[in-house]
C-alpha cells in the first residue's frame, strides 16, 4: 500500500452499498417503495404515541440507524460462490454470524447473516445480508443433483472488476474513495435482477418440481437479492395497512407475538411477484415465462434473549405451532394467534422480569445518582436508580420464522415440521470461515456495560 492511499471505512463503504441497493430495489420493485412509505408513517406515528421509546431511539442515536436499516437476502449455489461472497462482505465490515438449518421447514438451505459486529458499527449502519447455500445433498433425484450442479459450474456471478477490488481491499487493507465507489458499482451487478435464464422451460420445470428455491438458485446467472427489509418499531399496525395501500400481506406474522417487550425478531411480507422472464431453447430463440422468488418483507426486532430465554421461547413456539398448523390459504390465521398469545402467557412481559430472570441480556449504564450501595448486583442498582438498562437489541435471524417467509413466497404458506439436518462443519468448510456464535456477541456486550458502569460507579464514590 503506498502511503498517500487514504483508506475509507469498511461502515462507509457498507453505507454506500446498501443505500444504493434500496435504489436499485426501488426501481425493479415498485412496491418495496409503498411499503417504504408505510413503514416511514407507521414509525413516526409509533414514536409520538410512545415518549419513552422516542426517548431512548434519541438517547442512544439510533434515528438515523431506524431510517437506514435493512436486511436482505440472497441464495447461492455453490461452495465457490459462499466463500467468494464472505470476501466480498469483509470489504463493508460484514462477517458471517450464526448458522441456520433451514431443512427444519423443508428448504434445502443452510444460512449464515453476513453483518457488522461491533456496537459502534451497529450504530452507523446495521445492514445485513441472510445468505443461503443450496443442499443439493438433499435433492432426492441424484440425477437432478448432477445436472444442477454442471448448471451451477458454468456461471460465475462476480464480475472480474468485483473480484479485482476485493483483492484489493484485502492487499492494501482497505479502499480508498474511488475504489470504494467503484467496487460497489461492480458488486451491485452481483445481486440485480436478470430476467433471462440460463436454461430451457423443461429444466426449469424439473428443477422447480424437486423445489421453488432450487430453480430459483439455479436457473439465473446469479443471486438476485430476493427482499430487502426496512425495520419497523410496530409490525402489527404495517400488517393492518398493507392492505390499504393495495398490498396483500401473509397471513401471519412470524416469530413471537405482540408484546409490551418486543424479544427477537418479528417478520411479515407481501406475495412474491410473478415476473417474466426468458427461457433459453434448442433451437437459439427464447421462449417466454414467469418466476416467482422476490417480494417484500418487513421485521420488528425487540430484545435479544439469552441461552435461557430462548429455550423458553423455542419449547413455547413449538407448543403453538403443535396446537395450530397454519393452513395454505391462511384461513385458520386466527386461531394460529390466539394459540401463539396463549402459549406466550409463560414468558415475562416486563423488563425487570426478564432481567431478574436471566431471560434477556442488557446494556447498563450509570444514571448519576450518588451514593451508590457497594457490593450490589447489577439488578439491586438498576432497581435502586443508579443504573439504567436497556435490552440489548437481536440482530440475528429464527430459523423457523426465515423458512416461513421463504416457503410463503415459493407457493406454499402451510407450515412445516421436518427433522433437522444440520450440517454446521460443512457448511463453515464451503464458507472458508468458521461463523461468530450471537450468543457470545450478546454476552460481551453486556459485560463489557457491566464492567463500565462499575468502573463509572467506583469513580464515582472515590470523587
Amino acid at each position: 500500500m503506498t502511503s498517500t492511499k487514504i483508506i475509507v471505512s469498511s461502515d462507509t463503504v457498507r453505507t454506500i452499498f446498501s443505500r444504493a441497493m434500496s435504489d436499485i430495489y426501488r426501481t425493479e420493485v415498485p412496491q418495496y417503495g409503498t411499503l417504504m412509505d408505510l413503514v416511514h408513517e407507521v414509525n413516526a406515528e409509533t414514536r409520538r404515541g410512545d415518549p419513552v421509546l422516542d426517548g431512548r431511539l434519541v438517547a442512544n442515536d439510533e434515528i438515523e440507524r431506524l431510517d437506514l436499516e435493512r436486511h436482505g437476502a440472497i441464495r447461492v449455489g455453490t461452495p465457490a460462490e459462499l466463500a467468494t461472497m464472505r470476501r466480498l462482505f469483509a470489504v463493508m465490515g460484514m462477517v458471517p454470524v450464526a448458522y441456520y438449518d433451514l431443512s427444519v421447514a423443508g428448504v434445502p438451505v443452510h444460512s449464515t447473516a453476513f453483518r457488522p459486529v461491533g456496537t459502534e458499527a451497529l450504530r452507523r449502519n446495521p445492514f445485513r445480508v441472510f445468505t443461503s447455500l443450496l443442499r443439493l445433498d438433499l435433492i432426492a433425484d441424484e440425477a437432478l443433483r448432477r445436472e444442477a450442479a454442471d448448471i451451477l459450474a458454468r456461471r460465475a456471478i462476480f464480475t472480474p472488476g468485483c473480484l479485482d477490488l476485493i483483492a484489493v481491499a484485502e492487499r492494501d487493507g482497505g479502499l480508498d474513495e474511488g475504489e470504494a465507489k467503484a467496487f460497489v458499482r461492480e458488486a451491485l451487478e452481483t445481486f440485480r435482477w436478470h430476467g433471462d435464464a440460463t436454461v430451457t422451460a423443461e429444466v426449469y420445470a424439473r428443477l422447480r418440481k424437486a423445489h421453488p428455491l432450487v430453480a430459483d438458485i439455479v436457473c439465473f446467472k446469479g443471486p438476485h437479492i430476493n427482499h430487502l427489509t426496512p425495520r419497523t418499531l410496530d409490525i402489527d399496525a404495517v400488517q393492518a395497512g398493507m392492505p390499504e395501500k393495495g398490498i396483500t400481506p401473509k397471513a401471519v406474522i412470524e416469530g413471537p407475538p405482540r408484546r409490551l417487550v418486543p424479544i427477537l425478531l418479528r417478520q411479515t411480507s407481501f406475495r412474491a411477484l410473478q415476473e417474466p422472464i426468458a427461457f433459453t431453447s434448442p433451437t437459439g430463440a427464447s421462449e417466454d415465462g414467469t418466476h416467482t422468488a422476490r417480494f417484500g418483507e418487513i421485521e420488528q426486532r425487540g430484545a435479544a434473549l439469552t441461552p435461557k430465554g430462548r429455550a423458553l421461547y423455542d419449547r413455547l413456539l413449538a407448543e403453538a405451532r403443535d396446537r395450530v398448523q397454519v393452513k395454505s390459504d391462511g384461513s385458520n390465521a386466527a386461531d394460529y394467534v390466539a394459540a401463539l398469545a396463549e402459549a406466550f402467557r409463560a414468558f415475562p412481559d416486563d423488563e425487570d422480569g426478564l432481567r431478574a430472570e436471566g431471560l434477556a441480556y442488557f446494556r447498563f449504564s450509570p444514571t448519576g445518582r450518588p451514593d451508590a450501595p457497594k457490593g450490589a448486583d447489577m439488578n439491586e442498582l438498576v432497581l435502586s436508580g443508579h443504573v439504567k438498562a436497556e435490552p440489548i437489541t437481536y440482530e440475528d435471524f429464527l430459523p423457523v420464522s426465515a423458512a416461513g417467509i421463504f416457503s410463503s413466497n415459493l407457493g406454499d404458506e402451510g407450515q412445516e415440521n421436518h427433522a433437522e439436518r444440520a450440517a454446521r462443519a460443512v457448511f463453515e468448510r464451503d464458507l472458508g470461515a468458521a461463523v461468530l456464535d450471537e450468543d457470545a456477541l450478546y454476552a460481551a456486550a453486556e459485560r463489557a456495560s457491566v464492567e463500565a458502569t462499575r468502573a463509572a460507579l467506583s469513580a464515582h464514590a472515590v470523587a
